[in-house]
């Protein structure tokens, strides 16, 4: 019995391991700045804009000089407008501005990195970032590493036309590969660049411990044995 009300209990641990992907859409966070380097929801972001690049006017821009806080926005105004978006009304976006209720800022993002907790094997994110205007060009990446090596990646381009710029979107996937790190970045021409960004419903998935299974398969075998 008690054996039986063990592998009850882990089946049970087992079985959330394989529920699938986590989402956070920040909705249990408040409205405000979160430092440079956080852990939520498994996911710990970090080394947001360190990198030197040039502007997309082709000013330069030195390591440091964009401002590398981690941000939840209320960003009410936006999901009214684009209900394609995310999941109302929290966003995480970055850089060094806060616009208090329901209005918000896209903040600058040129780079973060995503670390796991737990190992994954699919990672999805949608962003919301200006085109046209002087953005156009400006390519953005999201890789997927392993002991920090790429193992995966996706980009796009963003559009760029004459006159007034505009809000976009885009979702990144990776999936079918193991990976334990995650990194957006924006490049233009090779270099670092500073196009806007914000961030909504990051959804891993994370890879089944093997040792809660290989102790799953090792009562269910000693269950056998006591039956006969």
């Amino acid at each position: 019995m008690k054996i039986a009300i063990a592998i009850t209990a882990l089946a049970g641990a087992c079985g959330a391991a394989l529920a699938g992907p986590v989402v956070s859409d920040y909705e249990d966070l408040d409205e405000g700045f979160y430092g440079t380097e956080f852990n939520h929801n498994g996911v710990t972001y970090r080394n947001v804009n360190n990198q030197a690049g040039f502007y997309p006017d082709g000013e330069a821009f030195e390591a440091g000089d964009l401002s590398g806080e981690v941000v939840i926005e209320n960003a009410g105004l936006l999901y009214n407008d684009f209900p394609e978006f995310g999941s109302p009304v929290n966003a995480m976006t970055f850089g060094g501005v806060l616009v208090p209720g329901e209005n918000l800022s896209i903040g600058a993002l040129s780079t973060v990195t995503m670390d796991l907790d737990t190992p994954a094997n699919a990672a999805s994110v949608q962003l919301a970032y200006y085109e046209n205007g002087p953005w156009g060009g400006i390519v953005y990446q999201f890789d997927a590493l392993l002991n920090g090596q790429v193992v995966a990646s996706e980009s796009f381009v963003i559009a760029g036309a004459d006159g007034r710029d505009n809000i976009a979107f885009h979702t990144f996937n990776i999936d079918g590969v193991e990976f334990d790190s995650l990194n957006l970045y924006a490049t233009l021409n090779g270099e670092f660049t500073a196009p806007r960004g914000m961030i909504d419903n990051l959804s891993i998935t994370p890879i089944p411990a093997p040792a809660s299974l290989v102790a799953f398969a090792g009562l269910a075998g000693m269950a056998a044995r006591r039956r006969r």
